[in-house]
């Protein structure tokens, strides 16, 4: 922070959720420092700008993060609150995440109109009484992915969209169901009906979901001092190696790619997956080592991936 007569101030997308983030970060802050100041700054990101389009189709890197990484590199904010599975896995230039928070429950969410009135079953099960044909709404191409490998029968549409406004969808019965992060829901304290949640053999997650990210300028010390407290070293272990993973697969948003790392005092152990769109084709990976060796533990479940044919996958992704 440039000057001490100003509150610290947190850039944030404007939505109900990124406020909230910014909010826990915020109380993280104040926490760790009596007396701080702090503000939440809200700002519009290129993907809520176009809200109607599909995120595959918008073809930028940064969707969600880049108009407030660009408001700190102006030093028009102090710091930025990101989902870390938005962010890119190369930084801009002068940036740099200096925290992340304990890891929220990173597991996906089916909330479907059809299981209101059967009380709470397993991921399987809970996919298996959807009817035939049933119409099932995300905006994530390897939630597509997943839920065609196990009901190719589904019709799954596009929906873009704050967490309250794809739940309405299926109140209304516009849809028969979404799948969105199960932390989405937990951080805004919803339970609508007919949630279930999907174990990652149904459904693994994307690279570092349910984290939440503090970015800020590499220049600034005082600030990075500050947020650097706020790190949860297992956190980070396990989401740096999921996205080191996902830059050797040169995935992201508009690949069908899940990972998830598990961290036991030095032992790193992750799961990998990938499937083709409309889930006929899926290829699983697994690899283990040490905290020391995250880089080599990613090459190796993506050289894993690719000896079993994953670059074909990706070569029909990008064409």
């Amino acid at each position: 922070m440039s000057t001490s007569d100003r509150p610290l101030r947190i850039g944030t997308r404007s939505s109900q959720l990124a406020l909230w983030q910014a909010g826990r970060v915020a109380s993280a802050l104040r926490a760790l420092q009596a007396g701080i100041r702090v503000e939440i700054v809200p700002i519009e990101s290129h993907g809520d700008q176009r809200a109607t389009e599909s995120v595959a189709a918008l073809g930028v890197t940064g969707i969600f993060t880049r108009e407030i990484e660009v408001a700190l590199l102006r030093e028009e904010v102090d710091i930025a609150v990101h989902s870390l599975k938005d962010m890119p896995t190369q930084a801009p230039p002068g940036l740099m995440v200096a925290a992340v928070l304990p890891r929220d429950d990173p597991r996906d969410v089916l909330v479907a109109g059809v299981l209101g009135g059967h009380g709470l079953f397993d991921g399987a099960t809970a996919l298996d009484k959807l009817p035939r044909g049933a119409r099932i709404a995300t905006s994530s191409l390897r939630r597509r992915a997943e839920l065609l490998r196990h009901r190719p029968d589904l019709v799954v549409d596009e929906l873009r969209g704050n967490v309250p406004t794809r739940l309405a969808k299926v109140e209304r019965g516009d849809v028969g169901g979404v799948v969105l992060s199960h932390a989405g829901l937990l951080r805004l304290g919803l339970e609508p009906r007919g949630r279930v949640v999907l174990d990652p053999d149904l459904m693994l997650p994307a690279p570092a979901q349910g984290t939440i990210a503090v970015q800020v300028r590499e220049a600034d010390a005082s600030t990075r001092k500050i947020v650097a407290r706020l790190d949860d070293e297992p956190t980070r272990l396990a989401t740096t190696v999921e996205r080191l993973f996902m830059a050797e697969m040169e995935g992201g948003c508009r690949v069908p790619l899940g990972a998830l790392a598990t961290v036991d005092g030095a032992n790193v152990a992750m799961r990998t997956r990938i499937a083709a769109i409309d889930g006929t084709r899926t290829i699983e990976a697994q690899a283990s080592g040490t905290t020391n060796e995250l880089a080599a533990i990613a090459h190796r479940a993506a050289a894993a991936m690719r000896a079993q044919g994953a670059e074909a996958i990706l070569a029909a992704l990008r064409s």
